[in-house]
């Protein structure tokens, strides 16, 4: 156990040594804040995409043509009413709708953008069901209606899309052509689909009578053996598409397996920034090492008083531990600190961004592993220099000038 004298002593000394104690902690506090910064925002991500995984869009698939641009872009490519049938007639779907993508010019007070519009059948609500999109203000399309548009979130906001944001009952511009703005939906916190504009399928043919066919069909289907169904699918497509095994110009994948894909690549790169923290950490462990031996050096004499007035070897080696474990843990909260603050930073410049979904989320163990982890990163860089200390001679302490 370490007593109140020595732990009082200890933390005297940190402060007489203030320059170098404060150099110290700088070291290693850079390295906590970092790892708590990445971890909390890695956090965030992987509770953004359980959300889909246990919500609405576990259940879904996406069927998409295969090409060398974004869904809508490549007009050589695309799925037909007919595939849209042979999906739709598979054993294990449920439903199935196919949506229309384009990029488009629009215009509002004589502003110009680029951006995407979809076109789909109100009648089927799997494309909302996948997005995550709910009606804000205003209401949803209904079917077989043409001439009007529901907006993504960043039309109301000024500076967004336009220089002054765009109300409900105004009309917007279509590649020339006038449509009614009759709802927004609820941010998503994903720029794309916060962008993008909403029309049936029916004003999207009208508007585009020569486009070739849906940029991506969306099913739903039986749960209890989605790979199965998968497969069932892509053999349906073959047939539908008269190709064999191995040509497909198609691509069908549930979205639990597009967001199993995304969580790999965000554990490479998360791991990977860790890393680089844990580097700066092992770093500053060396340099609290280095700073706790030159204080052995520094304190020969202190030690050899102290042992002559009676103190044991275990009580210096105890001594210098928790003067270096002090060191860290001091850091560990600090970095905690600074590293909450600029999470909370980012989150509300993200937020102004439309990023919404790139939040951090924090734990109890989150803040409590990195201030451990910095207390047993000094308590470790400590030891070397403490069994030196309680190794020292009282008499060639005391004679050491």
């Amino acid at each position: 156990m370490i007593s109140k004298e020595v732990m009082k002593y200890s933390l005297e000394n940190l402060k007489k040594k203030k320059m170098r104690s404060l150099l110290t902690i700088i070291s290693i506090f850079i390295g906590i804040a970092t790892i708590f910064i990445f971890v909390s925002f890695g956090l965030g991500l992987y509770s953004y995409i359980n959300s889909f995984v246990t919500g609405t869009s576990a259940d879904k698939i996406i069927i998409q043509p295969k090409g060398m641009s974004a869904p809508g872009l490549d007009a050589g490519f695309a799925l037909t009413e007919k595939d849209l049938t042979a999906i739709e007639r598979t054993s294990g779907v449920q439903a199935a709708t196919g949506i229309y993508m384009k990029v488009v010019q629009v215009e509002y007070k004589n502003t110009n953008k680029y951006v995407f519009v979809g076109g789909f059948d109100p009648r089927s609500n799997l494309m909302e069901e996948l997005s995550g999109l709910k009606i804000y203000s205003g209401r949803q399309l209904q079917s077989n209606e043409k001439g009007d548009v529901v907006l993504g979130y960043n039309y109301m906001t000024d500076n967004k899309i336009f220089p002054n944001g765009v109300s409900l009952n105004e009309e917007i511009k279509i590649n020339g052509e006038k449509a009614k703005v009759i709802g927004f939906y609820q941010p998503v916190g994903n720029p794309q689909d916060d962008s993008n504009v909403y029309m049936t399928d029916d004003f999207f043919r009208e508007l585009y009578p020569n486009s070739t066919g849906y940029s991506e069909i969306i099913a739903s289907v039986d749960t209890s053996n989605i790979p199965q169904v998968v497969q069932n699918v892509e053999k349906s497509l073959l047939k539908s598409r008269n190709l064999a095994k191995g040509q497909e110009d198609f691509f069908v994948a549930s979205f639990e397996d597009l967001l199993k894909t995304y969580a790999s690549a965000l554990d490479i790169v998360v791991g990977f920034i860790i890393l680089i923290a844990l580097i700066s950490v092992l770093v500053s462990a060396i340099n609290t090492s280095n700073t706790m031996i030159t204080s052995v050096i520094e304190r020969t004499r202190e030690i050899g008083v102290l042992k002559s007035i009676g103190a044991r070897n275990s009580e210096i080696f105890t001594l210098f531990l928790f003067e270096s474990s002090a060191l860290g843990m001091i850091a560990g909260t600090i970095g905690v600190l600074i590293g909450f603050a600029l999470t909370e930073l980012a989150k509300a410049i993200l937020m102004n961004l439309g990023l919404g979904f790139l939040q951090p989320n924090y734990s109890f163990w989150l803040f409590a592993g990195c201030i451990l982890f910095a207390t047993m990163t000094g308590a470790v860089s400590g030891v070397i220099p403490a069994i030196h200390a309680s190794k020292i001679s009282p008499v060639r302490a005391l004679r050491y000038e």
